[in-house]
């Protein structure tokens, strides 16, 4: 445009020297026209110029909207106390369609971490930050003396850190949550509070799935919000899991179509004890399991191997030493003990059920294909006898309270509203199978879950396997990532702690395998047992008679169930794996309780023996046949 107003200037008609005046008069009008002619053509040049540019400007601005992609969904599917081996494309024999057709579609992860109980990994998972920072450096049910009014450990997520919820929220997406929240009661710690703009929640940790039938009696009502209001009951129609996905897809629908994308938190209360569920799903899997733990852990074992979950040799860990060799029980003691397991498959069937009314929705409305799915258990499976840990002894109020509140104990009646049945260490072991332990504790078992991640962001093959060292604190810097947020270094006033975790970005576009390095190391401790993994090798400290009560050294790639302790042969290794807990234990205020949910364990369980099948030989000698030529009958 600046180049026709200088041409405009060059065209001005100007008087030519010698000229009469009348020719002058008469030239100037002519060169009068020709230059309002020119000036009309410049004008209109000018005009389309200017059009052109504005319009060239305005092209990129419409074919880039057009051509951005929409803000992916993003749903979180938490399952509480789902085992590492449970899903069927981890190698169980349970039956999960909805949840491998989310591996079809995605891409499994065999070297993700959590924490090793439930509460401190959704607050890492909520906040990205370690549990020793954001309030949950122990759980609110078992507070050292030691660790009272200390910050960090204030038994819920503290204020001193945003949430997840909240960052999305800011960054315009929708957020919902439905199922277990288990991180703080007060008005001002509910899921409302904390960026769930709608959400239907339980606030304790267990509960009953029919009814507002609490575990103790000091608290006998478990705690439910709607909207961020507190419930005075539930609905008539109350199933946790059926429950839970309704609200779900109610929360979805009444906003969509509104332009903005949705983040889902469905932290399923399922299939964490007790073990309830409607009649039609108690009874899949009759008589399955009557074979024993021991088997279902080798079938399980192999069908990994076969899928590439695990390496070929990779061996079981232990049998735990107080769990008895099924094969010496009578048949009617293991029919009992398979029937836990058979609910607990059931349970996990009627999760994956609802699992796929929600993806089903997501297709009908069109959002399935744009949608994130991340799906894991909160902590390795649960192998403590947690009501018989509540109702104390004979005599007690609570036990009082469990006879009452939770007196359907006949087989028959197990599933009913009532009931209370956990499925013990045994099983507990098959769900984490190949690994050493359980929740609670520090070995693989405790703190290793299966993950899958599926959707848009996903660019590795379809049903592909990745082997990379993850863990649950990636979690909040990927979903920012991929949601186009970031994580602030203030705010609502408050300065916030780092995050801990590494974004998955890169390595779900496939330009990595791992987000870390093999110097990059993870740390956990809960109720003073302790562990630190960097690279192939890990280091666990645990309480007797689960542990040593000292450190013991490991290499997961050759010794995945962790049955070798090689702190005495690799001394230098040992000291060096130390050396990083103390500067995690030092850059997160680890505070070691001086009291300990594990404290007795050593003196309430059988003293600890190796395993070794076959042992004594005595229990498993069979009755000698002689010869048959050489039977004879006594003589008179």
């Amino acid at each position: 445009m600046g180049q026709n107003f200088i041409e405009f200037e060059r065209y001005r008609p100007r008087a030519i020297a010698g000229q009469s005046k009348r020719r002058d008069d008469a030239d100037t009008n002519d060169r009068r026209m020709k230059a309002r002619n020119n000036i009309l053509s410049i004008c209109q040049a000018g005009f389309l110029t200017i059009f052109g540019i504005l319009a060239a400007c305005a092209l990129p601005s419409t074919a880039q909207a057009a051509a951005t992609p929409r803000r992916p969904n993003i749903v979180i599917i938490l399952g509480d106390d789902l085992g590492y081996a449970d899903m069927g494309s981890f190698g169980g024999e349970i039956k999960t369609p909805n949840l491998d057709s989310l591996a079809e579609d995605g891409v499994r992860f065999t070297n993700f971490y959590t924490h090793a109980t439930c509460s401190p990994t959704r607050s890492i998972l909520l906040s990205g930050v370690d549990t020793h920072v954001n309030g949950l450096g122990n759980m609110d049910e078992w507070t050292a003396p030691n660790q009272r009014d200390v910050p960090g450990y204030e038994g819920h997520l503290n204020k001193q850190v945003a949430t997840l919820p909240e960052l999305l929220k800011d960054a315009g997406y929708h957020t919902y949550m439905v199922g277990k929240w288990h991180l703080g009661k007060a008005p001002d710690l509910i899921p409302a509070a904390r960026g769930f703009e709608r959400d239907f929640s339980l606030l304790d940790g267990s509960g009953s799935y029919w009814d507002m039938t609490n575990l103790s009696a000091a608290s006998p009502s478990s705690t439910f919000t709607e909207n961020g209001r507190y419930l005075t009951k539930l609905p008539d129609d109350y199933y946790a899991t059926k429950t839970y996905t309704d609200k779900m897809i109610e929360f979805i629908d009444a906003n969509h179509g509104d332009g903005k994308p949705f983040f889902a938190y469905v932290a399923h209360q399922a299939p964490h004890d007790p073990f309830h569920l409607p009649q039609e799903w108690r009874k899949r899997h009759v008589g399955e399991y009557d074979i024993g733990w021991d088997a279902v852990r080798q079938a399980r074992l192999k069908r990994q191997i076969e899928l590439g979950i695990m390496p070929p040799g990779t061996q079981l860990s232990e049998r735990m030493w107080f769990v008895p060799d099924p094969v010496l029980l009578a048949p009617a003691t293991r029919a009992i003990l398979g029937k836990k397991m058979e609910l607990y498959a059931g349970m996990v069937e009627n999760l994956d059920f609802h699992i796929g009314r929600l993806i089903d929705h997501l297709k009908k409305i069109g959002e399935y294909e744009n949608t994130i799915f991340i799906v894991f258990g909160d902590n390795g499976a649960e192998g403590s006898d947690l009501f018989k840990m509540i109702a104390g002894s004979k005599g007690s109020r609570d036990y009082l309270f469990s006879a009452i509140k939770w007196a359907e104990t006949h087989p028959n009646a197990w599933g009913d509203p009532g009931s209370y049945v956990g499925y013990g260490p045994m099983w507990a072991q098959v769900s984490m199978t190949p690994f050493s332990q359980y929740k609670g504790l520090m070995a693989e078992g405790g703190i290793r879950n299966a993950l899958i991640v599926s959707g848009p962001a996903v660019k590795r093959p379809k049903e592909s396997i990745n082997h990379g060292l993850m863990h649950v604190a990636d979690i909040m810097p990927t979903l920012l990532d991929i949601a186009g947020a970031s994580y602030p270094q203030e705010y609502k006033g408050k300065t916030l702690p780092p995050l801990i975790g590494k974004s998955w970005t890169p390595m779900l576009a496939g330009q990595v395998d791992s987000p870390r390095s093999v110097r990059d190391y993870l740390a956990w401790e809960i109720f003073g047992n302790r562990a630190v993994r960097q690279g192939e090798w890990k280091i666990r400290w645990e309480y007797k008679p689960f542990g040593k009560g000292e450190w013991e050294l490991f290499n997961l790639t050759s010794d995945p169930a962790e049955r070798q302790d090689l702190a005495a042969q690799q001394p230098d290794k040992l000291r060096e794996m130390i050396k990083l807990w103390e500067n995690y234990a030092q850059a997160n205020n680890v505070i070691l309780p001086n009291r300990s949910v594990y404290e007795v364990m050593e003196d309430t369980l059988p003293p600890r023996v190796p395993d070794d099948p076959g042992y004594p030989p005595l229990l498993n000698k069979k009755q000698f046949i002689p010869p048959q030529d050489m039977m004879a009958t006594p003589k008179s």
